[in-house]
C-alpha cells in the first residue's frame, strides 16, 4: 500500500512536474474561482429564483406550494404582463435614437469643423449614471422647471403646457426622450467606427459618377453597415423591454409610468410577494430568449452573404472534395 502510494505520487509529481501538466495545473487553478464565483453569486440564484417562482412566499415567513398561480397571475394581473406595454414606447424612442444617431455618424465621420468637440459632446451623456440622468430629468421635466422655461422663452404660454410628468397623454413619451438623450451618443460612435471601416475608394469612385450625398448614404454607406444598424436596433429594442432607471427614478412608476420591471421591483419589495416576482423575472428571460431568437434568425435571412447560403453538409462536402484533390495532386507530384 505504501508503494502504491508513493508510486502514485510519484507519477503525479512527474506529470505536473512536465510542461504540459504545468499548463493544465494553471489553467485548472485560474478557472476554478472564476467557475466558482460565477456558480455562486450567478447560476445559483437562478436557479433558487425558478424555485420560488412556484410557491406564495415572503422573503421571511412560511412558503405555500401553488404551482403555476404565479405564472397564471402574470398574465392575468393588470399590474404585471399589461405593464410591457409600455415598452413600445420606449421602442419608439429607441428608433428615434438610432435615427439620430445614425444621420449624425454619418455627418461627423468626414471632415466637419469642430467635428472632435461634437462627438465627445455627444457621447458624454452615456457616461453618466443612470440615476443620475434620472435626477436631472426629474428637475428638467417638473412644472415651471427648465423646460417649461425655456418653452416660455419661445413664446408659449406657462398655462397651456401639459404636465409633462403626470399627462398619462405625454409622461411616457417624456420618459423615453431621456433613454433617447443618454443612449444616443454612445449608438453614434458604434455607428463612426462602422462607416469609418468603409474603403474610401467607393467614395471617390461615387463622387466621380456625380452622386451626391444622400445617394452616398443609401448607396454605400447604409449597405456596408447594414448589419450594424440591425444588431443595434434590435439591441435597443430588447433592452427597452427591461427599462427601469427613468420611471423608477423619475416618477416612482406613477401615472401609468409603471414599466414591467418597475412593477416587479414593487411587488417583490414593497409587497413582499416573492414568489410572484420570481415569475415575472422568468417570463421577462423567456421574452428576453425569443427576442435573441429573432435576432440570429433576422441577420441571418436579411444578410447572408451568398458565400455564406451554403449548409453545413455542403461546406462539410466540399472541403471533403479540396483534401481529395490536394491528396490527388501530391500523389502525382511524388508519381
Amino acid at each position: 500500500m505504501m508503494e502504491d502510494s508513493m508510486g502514485k505520487a510519484s507519477s503525479l509529481k512527474k506529470i505536473f512536474g512536465m510542461g504540459k501538466g504545468q499548463r493544465i495545473l494553471v489553467i485548472v487553478t485560474f478557472m476554478f474561482l472564476p467557475l466558482l464565483l460565477l456558480f455562486v453569486f450567478t447560476y445559483l440564484p437562478f436557479l433558487k429564483m425558478f424555485q420560488f417562482s412556484f410557491y406564495d412566499m415572503k422573503y421571511i415567513g412560511k412558503r405555500e406550494w401553488v404551482g403555476l398561480q404565479n405564472y397564471i397571475d402574470v398574465f392575468t394581473r393588470d399590474d404585471c404582463f399589461k405593464a410591457l406595454k409600455l415598452c413600445f414606447y420606449y421602442m419608439a424612442g429607441a428608433i428615434v435614437q438610432l435615427v439620430i444617431a445614425l444621420y449624425f455618424a454619418t455627418v461627423l465621420s468626414f471632415k466637419v469643423k469642430g467635428g472632435a468637440f461634437f462627438k465627445g459632446a455627444m457621447f458624454f451623456p452615456s457616461l453618466i449614471c443612470g440615476i443620475a440622468v434620472g435626477f436631472i430629468f426629474k428637475f428638467f421635466y417638473t412644472r415651471g422647471f427648465v423646460l417649461d422655461t425655456v418653452l416660455s422663452w419661445l413664446g408659449f404660454a406657462k398655462e397651456s403646457l401639459p404636465y409633462w410628468l403626470k399627462d398619462t397623454s405625454i409622461n411616457n413619451f417624456s420618459l423615453a426622450a431621456t433613454s433617447v438623450w443618454k443612449y444616443m451618443g454612445q449608438n453614434m460612435v458604434l455607428f463612426i467606427g462602422a462607416i469609418m471601416s468603409v474603403d474610401k475608394e467607393l467614395y471617390e469612385a461615387a463622387m466621380i459618377d456625380g452622386a451626391n450625398a444622400w445617394n452616398k448614404f443609401r448607396y454605400i454607406i447604409l449597405p456596408s453597415i447594414k448589419s450594424i444598424v440591425v444588431l443595434n436596433l434590435i439591441l435597443s429594442i430588447t433592452g427597452s423591454i427591461s427599462a427601469f432607471e427613468p420611471p423608477y427614478v423619475i416618477t416612482n412608476g406613477t401615472n401609468g409610468t409603471g414599466t414591467y420591471f418597475v412593477i416587479m421591483d414593487r411587488i417583490a419589495h414593497q409587497n413582499q410577494k416573492v414568489g410572484l416576482a420570481s415569475a415575472m423575472a422568468i417570463v421577462l428571460l423567456g421574452i428576453l430568449i425569443l427576442c435573441t431568437i429573432a435576432q440570429k434568425v433576422i441577420l441571418n435571412v436579411m444578410f447572408n452573404d451568398k458565400t455564406e447560403s451554403y449548409s453545413r453538409k455542403a461546406l462539410k462536402k466540399m472541403r471533403k472534395e479540396e483534401r481529395l484533390k490536394r491528396k490527388e495532386a501530391r500523389e502525382a507530384a511524388r508519381a
